[in-house]
């Protein structure tokens, strides 16, 4: 039985640890470049059309948002990375924001981080990933734009994933489209084992 999103509300909006809520519930965090659609994947997981906004313009989200969900966890929204027309102070000063947030976090139990099914893990996605690797917060990937690919080139794509991000055979990759809404049942089914555990 899948959870069931009934309730999600944006809790805090914070740039520095003083602003974030309480350590009281358990929180999954999602990570990823800029356009690679986690907007769109939280307004699905969550059956809301604008909990997280969803822009035309990369590189928006420039806090880290937590989402409070059916009052028993929080779903965090972290800045999207590798956006190239952002300057260098912006994209350090965010770099410090996420290290603080995850090697501080007691209650973060997992980041779920999205790459782009259709291409090759960039270098940014590899750093990221090993980063989460260093504070034991990896091991879930999910592959957004699902529906852009042929379902004969899935496996091939999802293979080229895990070996670029060098991930082991217990890491879980999850192919999903927001568009078609297909993924998101066993995202959920994921994040419940998580919480559960």
């Amino acid at each position: 039985m899948t959870i069931k999103i009934k309730k999600a509300d944006i809790e805090t909006v914070a740039v520095k640890p003083s602003q974030y809520p309480s350590e009281d519930i358990k929180e999954i965090a999602f990570a990823g470049r800029s356009n690679v659609g986690k907007s769109s994947l939280l307004n699905t997981l969550t059956n809301r059309r604008n909990l997280a906004r969803v822009s035309g313009a990369p590189g928006m989200t420039r806090t880290i948002n937590f989402f409070r969900i059916n009052d028993e966890f929080r779903i965090v929204d972290l800045p999207g990375y590798g956006y190239a027309k952002v300057s260098k102070s912006m994209s350090e000063s965010w770099g410090e924001m996420m290290e603080t947030y995850l090697s501080g976090r007691p209650n973060l139990l997992k980041v779920v981080q999205l790459v782009d099914i259709r291409h090759e893990p960039s270098k940014q996605d590899v750093e990221m990933y090993n980063y989460l690797r260093h504070y034991g917060l990896d091991g879930i990937v999910v592959a957004t734009k699902a529906d852009k690919i042929s379902r004969n080139q899935m496996a091939k794509h999802v293979k080229m994933i895990r070996q670029t991000l060098k991930m082991s055979q217990d890491d879980i990759v999850i192919p999903v489209s927001s568009l078609k809404k297909t993924g998101q049942d066993e995202l959920l089914d994921v994040i419940e084992a998580l919480l559960e555990a």
